[in-house]
């Protein structure tokens, strides 16, 4: 997916030219992945551009932060504020925004304590992560011969940057099989979730997502789809589930910032259900772009609009 260069960055408290948005070799995030991230959409609604749950987002943040004892020197507001601020200064009506946060050039070594810590958000324009045609008829995945880490191993629940080498191995092994995404199973081989996306599955009318205790993101937009759901009248429950389950489900899919509500027509080279989207998935992917384009009022507290 190309990056559509824009005017601004937002650097430790300043905006600067996107051309000077640069890091030192010897960042330690650069060589160690000591760093934590978020992933943000902005929706064009008739009220002007909307910030998706950006200040819950902006807290994450911090949270993950906190996992890797990194002190973020920016407020949870002065982040938000900085936010609304790029989005406005680039013009932009929709777009996805990166905040990332990491440890910068000091010594060398693995341990970063003492370490300056670096800030930038960036925003740019970006359509469906899994494709236009991905959202409408649905993706096929693999199940990745790589296991989500463990979370005696690392901060597995938060949106640190090291971690991601492990979603990269398991995408790229999809890919080059020729799928769209992987799932991966976690160390009891039940399933956790994609490379960069929360996993539900839909089985006698009953919506079923892995637990945190599974080792995965607890995501914003898993939250919120769960939120809806019950809304709607789902039961919705979080559960461990197998690979062998998930073959018997009636449907499945994806939740993340990038890939929305993303329905899987395949898995491992069967048809998930009659292998077109199911009723449910739809139903959500529907009402969750509703939301987020402002048009269902109960929700508003979920969009930060854009002045």
């Amino acid at each position: 997916m190309q990056i559509q260069p824009m005017e601004k960055i937002w650097k430790n408290g300043e905006l600067i030219s996107w051309k000077d948005a640069t890091v030192h070799v010897l960042t330690h995030c650069l060589h160690y992945g000591t760093g934590a991230f978020e992933g943000i959409r902005c929706y064009s609604t008739d009220k002007g551009p909307a910030i998706f749950r950006l200040k819950e987002h902006m807290s994450r943040l911090h949270t993950s932060a906190k996992a890797i004892n990194m002190e973020i020197p920016h407020s949870i507001d002065e982040l938000c504020t900085a936010a609304r601020e790029l989005v406005k200064v680039n013009h932009l009506d929709s777009c996805y925004i990166r905040p990332i946060s990491f440890f910068g050039v000091s010594g060398i070594g693995v341990n970063p304590l003492g370490y300056p810590v670096e800030t930038f958000i960036v925003a740019f324009p970006m359509g469906s992560y899994l494709g236009d045609e991905g959202m409408k008829k649905g993706i096929r995945v693999h199940t990745s011969s790589w296991h989500r880490m463990p979370v005696g191993s690392v901060p597995a629940t938060a949106k640190v940057c090291g971690d991601y080498l492990n979603s990269a191995l398991a995408v790229m092994e999809a890919k080059l099989n020729g799928f769209d995404e992987a799932i991966m199973l976690n160390d009891q081989h039940m399933v956790a979730e994609g490379s960069g996306e929360n996993i539900f599955m839909v089985r006698n009318g009953k919506l079923l997502t892995p637990p945190l205790s599974t080792g995965v993101l607890p995501g914003i937009t898993r939250e919120s789809v769960m939120t809806v759901a019950r809304d709607l009248g789902f039961v919705v429950i979080e559960q461990d589930f197998s690979r062998g389950e998930m073959y018997l489900a009636d449907e499945l899919f994806f939740t993340g910032t990038a890939a929305e509500v993303t329905p899987i027509r395949e898995v491992d080279r069967r048809n998930v259900g009659n292998g077109s989207p199911g009723p449910t998935t739809m139903a959500l992917q529907e009402k969750f772009l509703q939301i987020a384009r402002g048009k269902d009022d109960k929700y508003s507290s979920w969009l930060d609009i854009v002045k």
